[in-house]
């Protein structure tokens, strides 16, 4: 079995260094494994010298027929069998409990490094492909834990102990022995190299049809209206057909070893009976050391099959480890911020900052930069010179003067060697230029600002860019010059952390966690209250359908909200955003499966809560963006056209042909 399950990996790439990667996790746990080194070496031992202890049983106390020093033998062999059994029995709890241990830090370490991991990461690797290493790979290094390091070490010194007592007892009769130990050896080696491809292909033949198994279930509604069933099951018994052929073929070699390993140490025990008869018989011997030294025969074969599954099943989990640690040292996200969020509140007309959650914020501003190269505080977030198109009207007039002093505050206010600058919203692009990959840029010089309270509206072709600049103002992507500003400061200074927690986005792809619907609501601010939660709800237009279903805001939520529409999804998505209340608010296509309608409500509430905060929209209805403050139309890259939706219409360009029908979005 063990070796059916575990001879399709293959083996690691660098053994040495994984293994100190390992034994660095099992360090933090020294004193108990060697505890536990101990007890085997205890519980080997008691069984190694057991069978020893045969000899002078047999020789002096059975022969000469003393009874009384044979019961005084036998239960000082009782009670160290006993011994070896109790050290065996802790031993192996221990080893649990060490083991989970160790594979819980692991997979804790793994879990918070994932998390730091930047968005290209995620873009460069399938999410199988990552949760594998959650799954199949942290389960063989637990199996390996679990089993092998125990079991190792008692099958080497069970292996060794038997050939050096046999040696003792008779050095003439173990070199039978040691000839059939290499053959059994040369065989399991033999056997399992002719095995492995096998379990290789049969490996590849699992993944296939698991993964159209998969695939299948998940796409059972396209099946059944195209009526596809007959040519999915044809192609099922394909796979099928491949993976019960390389199945056979793998096992039929794994079959072979303990039939072939147990005959061989029948006949190495044959053999080596009749000759130790014949050493008893000529006096070369004498009965009490043959006896010890056939069982000893006896038990030689299965410690050297066990020490070869679990060296197999060693350099399995080790393979597993080496990708579970490529992964670890995977490069996360490049955080070299100073600037962080606070709470403030104002006294005698100046910002202070304070501990209580006052609903008021501002960034904490070092006035010499923490971070050697980080770029400075804007010293005016004034309209960047932004390239209009001819003829295309100011879309808003730029702060002047007495909002840039209001908006970067007074360094008396936040105290020594720091300034505190009220988070306002103002978002501003300055000459961007960005590109996922190098060779290709997506954004081509892009400049636009957003004051505070302002809806700024991006509209263009699939893969104009618009939601680029989205996660750019997120601080997904690092750009690859220009730069952007928030509140006057450049978003490199900002701790991701903080600007995060400055921003609520809805995207199209709704995606909510298992819980109740509350819960998810409260996923954008974790102390909302259940009045805030139902006041977003209602602002969201989403507080009637929840309290139509059976139980209303606790009804819970599995696989991703499949109980609910498309549309119901997203709008909990919007009243997530709507309990934060962030200063910027990002919709990318957030009312794209809701109607018209409800679209409409949902523009009214939203207005109502973004009172003064920025909002960026992304859609494709122009019907949303209407009311926009500005609409940027957007163009491999570029702003082609910018203005608000009459002045966009006046000069009849690319916005009026989408408008009006006469070109479409593709």
């Amino acid at each position: 079995m063990a070796q059916y399950q575990y001879n399709g990996y293959k083996r690691p790439k660098n053994t040495k260094k994984t293994l100190l990667h390992l034994l660095s996790y099992l360090g933090h746990h020294k004193w108990l494994f060697l505890l536990v080194g101990l007890l085997v070496c205890v519980s080997t031992g008691a069984n190694l010298l057991g069978t020893y202890l045969l000899k002078p049983v047999i020789n002096r106390f059975i022969l000469p027929g003393d009874l009384k020093g044979l019961l005084t033998a036998v239960a000082g062999m009782g009670i160290m069998y006993l011994c070896g059994a109790l050290a065996s029995l802790a031993y192996s709890q221990l080893m649990i409990k060490s083991a989970q241990t160790v594979v819980q830090e692991i997979r804790q370490d793994l879990f918070i490094h994932v998390q730091r991991l930047p968005l290209n990461y995620f873009d460069a690797h399938t999410h199988g492909e990552l949760m594998s290493r959650f799954t199949n790979d942290v389960d063989t290094v637990q199996e390996a834990m679990n089993n092998s390091f125990a079991m190792i070490i008692q099958t080497f010194l069970t292996l060794t102990g038997t050939v050096v007592m046999m040696m003792v007892l008779s050095l003439r009769l173990s070199m039978i022995v040691v000839v059939f130990l290499a053959l059994m050896f040369a065989f399991i080696r033999f056997n399992g190299s002719r095995s492995r491809k096998y379990f290789q292909r049969q490996q590849a033949e699992l993944g296939r049809i698991n993964g159209f198994v998969e695939e299948m279930m998940a796409g059972q509604k396209v099946e059944k209206v195209f009526n596809h069933e007959k040519k999915d099951f044809e192609n099922f018994c394909v796979l099928n057909e491949n993976l019960r052929r390389e199945s056979t073929s793998a096992l039929a070699y794994t079959g072979m070893q303990v039939p072939t390993v147990v005959s061989l140490s029948y006949l190495n025990y044959a053999v080596s009976a009749c000759a130790g008869g014949l050493f008893a018989l000529s006096g070369l011997m004498d009965l009490g050391s043959l006896a010890s030294y056939l069982v000893y025969v006896r038990q030689s074969a299965m410690p050297l099959n066990q020490f070869t599954q679990q060296v197999n099943l060693l350099m399995t989990a080790l393979a597993g480890a080496e990708r579970i640690f490529d992964l670890m040292e995977a490069e996360p996200e490049v955080d070299e911020g100073d600037v962080t969020l606070c709470n403030v509140k104002e006294e005698e007309g100046r910002l202070v900052e304070t501990a209580e959650r006052t609903g008021h914020f501002a960034w904490r501003v070092p006035e010499a930069p923490g971070v050697s190269g980080a770029p400075e505080v804007a010293e005016a977030p004034g309209a960047p010179e932004v390239a209009e198109a001819p003829g295309t009207p100011e879309v808003a007039e730029a702060p002047g003067t007495p909002e840039v002093a209001k908006m970067l505050g007074t360094p008396a206010a936040a105290g020594t060697g720091t300034r505190l600058v009220p988070l306002k919203g103002d978002v501003r692009f300055d000459q961007v230029v960005f590109g996922y990959v190098p060779e290709k840029q997506v954004l081509n010089g892009i400049s636009l600002y957003a004051k505070p309270g302002q809806k700024i509206a991006f509209v263009g072709s699939t893969g104009a860019g618009k939601t680029t600049i989205i996660n750019l103002i997120n601080r997904f992507y690092e750009i690859q010059s220009g730069t952007i500003t928030y509140d006057g400061i450049d978003i490199r200074r900002i701790r991701k952390d903080d600007l995060r927690h400055s921003l609520a986005m809805v995207i199209q792809e709704t995606h909510l966690f298992t819980g109740t619907i509350a819960d998810n609501i409260r996923y954008g601010k974790l102390d909302a209250t259940d009045e805030e939660v139902r006041e977003a709800a209602r602002i969201a237009n989403a507080d009637s359908f929840i309290r139509r279903l059976p139980d209303g805001y606790d009804t819970m939520l599995y696989s991703d909200g499949s109980n609910l529409s498309q549309g119901q999804r997203q709008l909990l998505a919007i009243a997530r955003a709507a309990v934060a209340r962030p200063p910027v608010l990002i919709l990318d296509e957030a009312t794209s499966s809701i109607d018209t309608r409800t679209e409409r409500l949902i523009e009214k509430g939203m207005d109502a809560v973004m009172e003064g905060r920025t909002v960026f929209v992304i859609a494709h209805r122009l019907s949303t963006v209407r009311n926009s403050k500005a609409i940027m139309v957007l163009e491999h890259g570029e702003i082609i056209e910018r203005g608000d939706h009459e002045s966009l219409l006046e000069q009849k360009g690319r916005y009026y042909q989408l408008y009006t029908g006469q070109f479409e979005l593709e």
